[in-house]
């Protein structure tokens, strides 16, 4: 846990010089510091390898596309996962700093999920797993829903809030960190901490106890976990998809 704090301490400096290294290595690309760090790149720009559907062991057959080094969620008709259907890594990861660049369109909902468990839900609608919310927060409705903006870009979804007061560009492409570090968990945007907790104990537990995961056995306290990204339906890109795992 030391060891993780000393790196959050570094982060915020890292990220704000994000947009210089990518420069340097190029999109979907590892920097000789980064492949000397231990990262590794979850999306390699140009095929779905490494990736699957939630609810099938082959990556879905439509609903996503990669084009120009970019992984792009189609458009639908807004329903959760009623198109191409989530997708998820083909293999779980325990500790970790997972980066992410998303762009959304006007009124888009997607999300970023972690301790996925991609035996839940196999009907209709979404894989279970703690959100990075990915969200138009000016047109999409379900940011006034939930409880003091559990629901908003950046939150975890249904279950922690964050500020209105964030840095987010939703012209541009913006990036998504979750540092998770056993029990420990944090949400960065662009350089700055959104939000924080601790899993797998009494406060986790109740907490769950009163959101839309109530009924879902275990939730978020999984040991390990694929990563997933979420169709809902609504157009939005992604790319620079990196992964470091942590002791």
């Amino acid at each position: 846990m030391k060891k993780l704090y000393l790196f959050v301490l570094l982060l915020g400096t890292t990220l704000s010089l994000h947009a210089q290294v990518k420069a340097e290595a190029g999109d979907n690309k590892l920097t000789k510091e980064e492949i000397r760090d231990g990262w590794q790149l979850l999306f390699d720009g140009q095929t779905t390898t490494g990736w699957r559907s939630a609810k099938a062991q082959t990556f879905p057959k439509g609903g996503w596309e990669v084009a120009n080094g970019i992984l792009r969620v189609l458009p639908g008709d807004g329903q959760e996962s009623a198109n191409g259907g989530d997708i998820v890594t083909t293999r779980n990861y325990r500790n970790f700093i997972l980066k992410v660049d998303f762009m959304i369109t006007p009124g888009a909902n997607s999300g970023i999920k972690y301790f996925v468990n991609t035996d839940l839900n196999q009907g209709a609608g979404s894989a279970i797993g703690c959100e990075f919310q990915i969200l138009d927060d000016d047109l999409h409705p379900d940011a006034k829903l939930g409880v003091k903006g559990n629901r908003k870009l950046g939150a975890l979804y249904d279950l922690i809030p964050v500020s209105n007061d964030k840095p987010f560009n939703k012209d541009e492409f913006n990036t998504a960190v979750v540092i998770v570090q056993g029990n420990h968990v944090e949400h960065w945007l662009n350089g700055t901490k959104l939000l924080e907790y601790e899993r797998n104990n009494q406060m986790w537990n109740a907490l769950v106890a009163y959101s839309k995961y109530k009924n879902w056995p275990n939730f978020g306290n999984f040991i390990d976990a694929p990563i997933l990204l979420q169709d809902h339906g609504h157009e939005v890109f992604y790319k620079n998809i990196k992964i470091k795992e942590l002791p």
